[in-house]
């Protein structure tokens, strides 16, 4: 399993054939404890997820864990979960798991990293990335990186049986090597 790191992370990369060996092959207990989950509850929405199909004709994903250095602990997660190898593009997802992470550099670290994995070794071209409008940390996150505003998605996401709408960002190959330069 290939493992990326930055000064306080290990990346741990997941691909559709890792998580077909995570499920076929672990029992319960060692899914959880992979995949750092809380409990039974998210579990089950995890299996639900990987029968609903990981990847389709033409997408794909590659995501990484997020463990702490000194701790070997799980505290989220950043990727790109909709990849269109064909058209050399992706969208960028991220998160963590506890608000006592937050708010300490932990995700840009993560996000840049990941990045540089997108443009260098997925030959990407372009990267996307959506948001709900409120979400400060999110948002700072895309302007850190350079990321340009698109647009805003009327209605996008169904968030607790309400429809929210979404801003689009994205960042291409040349942007990002001229940021980092």
């Amino acid at each position: 399993m290939e493992i990326l790191e930055t000064n306080r992370l290990r990346l741990r990369k997941l691909t559709p054939m890792v998580m077909d060996q995570v499920f076929t092959t672990m029992n319960d207990h060692s899914i959880i404890d992979f995949l750092g989950l809380a409990d039974f509850e998210s579990l089950k929405k995890e299996k639900e997820r990987y029968k609903k199909g990981l990847q389709t004709y033409n997408r794909s994903f590659v995501n990484f864990q997020l463990l702490e250095k000194e701790t070997n602990r799980i505290i989220g997660g950043c990727g790109f979960h909709t990849w269109y190898p064909l058209h050399d593009r992706a969208e960028i997802g991220y998160g963590l798991f506890y608000d006592s992470d937050k708010q300490k550099g932990l995700m840009t670290e993560a996000v840049n990293t990941v990045l540089d994995y997108g443009f260098t070794k997925m030959n990407l071209h372009r990267v996307e990335a959506l948001t709900a409008t409120y979400n400060t940390g999110s948002l700072k996150i895309l302007e850190h990186f350079n990321f340009t505003f698109e647009g805003t998605l009327r209605q996008h996401y169904n968030v607790n049986g309400k429809m929210e709408d979404s801003v689009m960002y994205s960042l291409l190959k040349h942007e990002y090597q001229n940021h980092i330069s």
